[in-house]
């Protein structure tokens, strides 16, 4: 199951054949950068400049990105679609960069570079291998790059670049470029009409920068990208200023300042115009308006408040000016508050030097650091006001030793952000950087003090981390025994990142990735080391293929093991203790809880990160030093009350949760019930009696209706049965008296609806029933529908809708639940002469297959039901967010998380680090923010002269008896009174038959009482101990474990 490679000689698209890669620039969907009275404000290219130059926009293929989709939307990919994108300079931030683009679906991507491949540019990019040496860069990456997607176009330019070349494009990044030149090129795209958007970033090192020039006036569209905020009204009051209330289901997130238009509101319909009105005076469910409503209609009920989302306007400095005067930095570690300023003065040091000696400062060398300080020292006398009290020369240092190099892991940061801060240039999307941004992460560097002759070149494809970190530290990445978790969208960024590093790359190292998942389509848009011809195949074993391409010496084994106790037999105690390091690329909380439980007990470092859209989080669980991942957990996301769902639903999100249920209900549920009945009717109609309760009711009425009136036999039977259940959820005119007395804000009457295809053929793939072609047929199906009866609706009598929103269930017990049940059973005797073996077709939900009318259905469902209640409808692909519970995904936060992951890495492997220089983080690129701090340490408990924290265990060596192992807890001053074993009790010193277990071996008791079978790998038993004090105060101790072999 390895990646397919391309035939011999096949033409890879958007690149030319020949001898040159260089292809001219596609103009033909360009903003017009000549045409008179332009505006000059800077607005995002709009997929609408390609129709007005006779071309349609691109369609979205929403199978490939609607993880990308739910972050931006599509007015942002259509304008994503239409932008051309210069890249110059391909080292690892040039391709990191790239990558990110590329994925993200770009209109064109040209890449500029004039300088060959060498041996350093192999510890980076991770396009290039030692065949390309002396390759040029651009054309080295352009076939590797256009695999990543073919939709985007792949232009290279090697020849030098001019200012003529820039108005090509809507956005433009400098990665290797001088200060004079940079200074030129922005120039003239901030006087261009329209403004193009520069970017300049360079990584150093352990250090780099970002500038960000979108021109004197860019509009930002959405700021924040979160949909706009609501309320459901309950009161407003006509006074002046208006007072509006709102249920007190959810606290509003409105704030003073915000503009919010009224919809639906009953009674006092003047606000109902659609003109944005400013909140004041917000608090948790209510507010005021600045508006005067005395002469307004009285309130009666109903209506839904909405933000208005405001663009913004900012204005940009140029380079030139931005340098002089570079405002508020973006600062990232409080704990450097002083280290934007020094790094905004070294990074020009640096091109000072470059230009004065055309070379970086040397590795290690003295001389070259005091040249670079000097420097520095000039330009921070010249900066006025705005100068340094004091040059911190140790930092300098280290900036100046490691400027030549080009790492990995500081690639995929500012490959991520940069990424992201292009699609906020070419589409609006987001509040893009202003305009500085300078990072650092010495804290990354060994312990112990290196000297220039371990900085060393070794003529390797690492020489450039060597002369950052020294020769010992790689040598350790190259030995180190990993275990990656998850080879999803996190897990091939990782293997790319350890295998540019060079981790695992020795006969003495290695690296573990399990995944028990299979690559999808949805999965290409992200997870770039799949490929379209790798759908279906398992995805450790191709991230494994191809980071193994990227470094041929990575010494890598791929799984298809999900980490959970199920799988103990393989990821064993050897296995464990064998490890150096853990890196969790997961997406769900059960498993990270569940590794994080054996880091601990293993005492094992553990990596933690994750991403939702825009966002990301590392955590560093480091023995002894921090707490573990469980140690703190986020709260509960809140749901919706049954009631509200069922009965009263008031958003969209409601409409869709009960669609799924009543997909899952009808399609998946019911038959896998029918199923187990005609499996062994006897026994299942004996544990329903058994059963008697209203639950056994209600599942003995569905089956029934299953094998009843639901049963078909042809798809007109299909087409009849889903015609007349329109009629039970969309009931045609009626109301129930009941509804008078339970309305209550937000609470509405539904209206009558219409019908779908898409049951029917569900309901045929249920039964079995082949579809004719006719169903897809809009007027032949019509004419189907029409020859059903349907009879006339009468409500049910003696229905009781629940109303109560901490209840359940919906099914409420009755004493004449047995007398039901009985009845039920017997009609089900009646109606179950069916064919010999047969069996129902349970269909299971799945969101990402556009052609299995799973999303019409529950979309079609949730829109019927919302326009029934009065509620705002949505697209199929809104729907798939919130039904199919989606989590938002991009390349650019991904990419990111696993980069801040690396620079760990480097400390966790090197040893020696205390707990101030480890660095949680939590990034939002929308805004962008980006906040580093320590990690927690972990709690500790005290006891006489011992202390002890979570990841402590203590080990007690030989077949002990349970006396023995009292007398060892005596012995530390504790009292144990409890042990247990799993879920089973050993010993309780409270019950007078336990004290005849005592002088039996801990394991045996454990093998007899708990039913324990010891594996044969195994060599110890863990038991949890619960001990008091001689004063009787309860003590927490850690886990024990009792070496018996």
């Amino acid at each position: 199951m390895l990646p397919r490679k391309r035939a011999a000689g096949e033409e890879v698209a958007g690149v030319v054949a020949g001898d040159s890669f260089l292809k001219k620039h596609r103009t033909d969907c360009l903003i017009s950068s000549a045409s008179e009275g332009v505006d000059n404000n800077h607005h995002p290219p709009s997929a609408m400049d390609c129709e007005a130059n006779g071309n349609n926009p691109p369609e979205i293929d929403e199978d490939l990105h609607s993880r990308q989709l739910a972050v931006y939307g599509r007015e942002t990919m259509r304008r994503l679609f239409a932008s051309n994108v210069l890249i110059s300079g391909i080292k690892g931030l040039g391709a990191e960069i790239a990558k990110n683009l590329v994925l993200a679906g770009v209109k064109s991507v040209t890449l500029h570079d004039e300088e060959t491949v060498d041996l350093w540019d192999l510890s980076s990019n991770f396009f290039l291998s030692e065949d390309d040496v002396g390759k040029n860069r651009a054309l080295a990456c352009v076939q590797k790059l256009q695999e990543l997607n073919n939709a985007v176009t792949i232009n290279t330019l090697t020849e030098e670049f001019t200012k003529e070349h820039l108005s090509d494009f809507q956005a433009v990044v400098f990665t290797d470029i001088s200060l004079e030149k940079a200074i030129e090129f922005d120039n003239y795209c901030y006087n261009h009409q329209p403004p193009i958007s520069f970017i300049k970033s360079e990584i150093r090192g352990l250090f780099g920068n970002i500038f960000c020039d979108f021109g004197p006036a860019f509009t930002v569209t959405d700021v924040d990208g979160k949909d706009p905020h609501t309320a459901i009204i309950a009161s407003i009051s006509n006074d002046n200023p208006a007072l509006v209330s709102c249920v007190d289901d959810e606290r509003l997130e409105f704030q003073d300042g915000d503009l919010v238009v009224f919809s639906e509101v009953k009674g006092m319909t003047e606000l109902n115009d659609g003109k944005p009105r400013k909140v004041k005076n917000a608090r948790p469910y209510s507010f005021c308006l600045e508006e005067d409503a005395t002469n307004f209609g009285p309130y009666l009920r109903g209506g839904i408040a909405t933000q208005v989302k405001q663009p913004k306007l900012l204005k940009f400095k140029p380079l030139s000016d931005a340098l002089r005067d570079p405002g508020d930095f973006l600062l990232s570690d409080f704990s450097k508050v002083d280290h934007p300023q020094l790094l905004h003065v070294a990074f020009q040091a640096l091109d000072k030097f470059r230009n004065d000696f055309g070379r970086f400062p040397a590795t290690g060398s003295e001389d070259d650091a005091r040249e670079l300080i000097a420097l520095a020292t000039s330009i921070n006398e010249s900066m006025g006001e705005g100068r340094l009290e004091e040059i911190n020369e140790k930092i300098l240092r280290h900036f100046a030793s490691g400027s030549r190099a080009t790492l990995n892991p500081m690639a995929a940061i500012f490959g991520g952000i940069v990424g992201q801060e292009v699609v906020k240039a070419c589409s609006g999307k987001f509040h893009p950087l202003f305009q500085f941004f300078y990072f650092d992460s010495v804290e990354s560097l060994p312990t112990e003090v290196l000297e220039a002759s371990d900085l060393l070149p070794a003529n390797s494809r690492y020489d450039a981390q060597i002369s950052v970190f020294g020769s010992k530290l790689q040598r350790q990445l190259e030995e180190a025994k990993v275990f990656i978790v998850g080879s999803g969208a996190l897990g091939c960024e990782f293997l790319k990142n350890l295998a540019l590093m060079g981790v695992s790359c020795s006969r003495r190292g290695k690296l573990v990735i399990t995944d028990d998942d299979v690559i999808e389509k949805s999965n290409l848009s992200r997870q770039f080391l799949f490929r379209d011809w790798n759908i279906g195949q398992a995805k450790s074993t191709v991230a494994a293929s191809v980071a193994s391409t990227i470094n041929p010496s990575l010494h890598i084994e791929a799984l298809q093991n999900r980490a959970s106790p199920e799988t103990e037999n393989v990821f064993d105690d050897s296995f464990w203790e064998g490890l150096d390091v853990v890196i969790n690329a997961l997406d769900n909380i059960n498993a990270r809880m569940y590794v994080d439980q054996r880091c601990v007990y293993f005492q094992k470092p553990l990596l933690e990160s994750g991403t939702l859209g825009a966002l990301c989080n590392t955590q560093m669980v480091i023995p002894h030093l921090t707490e573990n991942y469980g140690a703190s957990r986020d709260p509960p996301e809140k749901q919706a009350p049954m009631c509200t769902v069922h009965s009263f639903p008031h958003n969209i999100d409601h409409c869709l949760t009960w669609a799924r249920s009543e997909f899952e209900g009808m399609l998946e549920k019911m038959p896998t019930e029918v199923n187990n009945f005609l499996s062994n009717p006897a026994e299942y109609t004996s544990s329903m009696k058994t059963a008697g309760d209203a639950q056994a009711r209600d599942l003995l009425e569905r089956v029934v209706e299953c094998l009843d009136v639901g049963r078909c036999e042809t798809f007109q039977d299909c087409i009849t049965w889903a015609r007349l259940k329109v009629d039970v959820y969309f009931p045609r005119g009626f109301c129930h008296e009941y509804w008078c007395t339970i309305l209550v804000r937000p609470k509405t009457l539904p209206e009558a609806s219409a019908i779908h295809v898409d049951r029917s053929i569900l309901k045929a793939e249920n039964f079995r029933i082949s579809v004719p072609k006719w169903a897809n047929s809009p007027g032949e199906f019509a004419d189907a529908v029409d020859r059903v009866l349907v009879p006339d609706f009468e409500p049910r009598k003696g229905v009781k809708i629940v109303t109560d929103e901490k209840a359940t269930s919906l099914s409420a017990t009755s004493i004449d639940d047995g007398a039901v049940i009985s009845d039920l059973i017997a009609k089900l005797e009646e109606c179950s002469r069916l064919p010999p073996r047969f069996r129902m077709n349970p269909i299971q939900f799945e969101k990402d297959d556009d052609t299995n009318y799973h999303m019409d259905l529950i979309s079609g469902l949730a829109n019927m039901r919302a326009r029934n209640y009065g509620i705002p409808e949505v697209d199929k692909l809104k729907a798939k967010f919130i039904a199919g519970r989606i989590i938002p995904a991009i390349a650019t936060s991904t990419a990111m998380a696993t980069g801040l992951v690396c620079l760990e890495l480097y400390k966790v492997l090197a040893g020696g680090h205390k707990v101030e220089d480890y660095r949680n983080t939590f990034a939002n690129l929308a805004l962008p923010m980006l906040t580093m701090s320590e990690p927690v340490p972990p709690k500790v408990i005290k006891h006489l002269d011992m202390a002890w924290t979570v990841w402590d265990r203590w080990a007690v060596h030989g077949d002990l008896t349970l006396r023995e192992l009292l007398r060892w807890l005596k012995d530390k001053g504790l009292n144990a009174y409890s042990i247990s074993c799993g879920t089973s009790l050993l010993y309780n010193s409270m019950f007078p038959r336990h004290k005849d277990r005592l002088d039996k071996k801990v394991v045996d008791v454990a093998k007899e009482v708990a039913k324990l079978e010891v594996p044969s790998y195994r060599r110890h038993l863990d038991v949890v101990v619960a001990c008091e004090d001689d004063e009787d105060n309860d003590i927490d101790i850690p886990l024990v474990s009792v070496y018996f072999k």
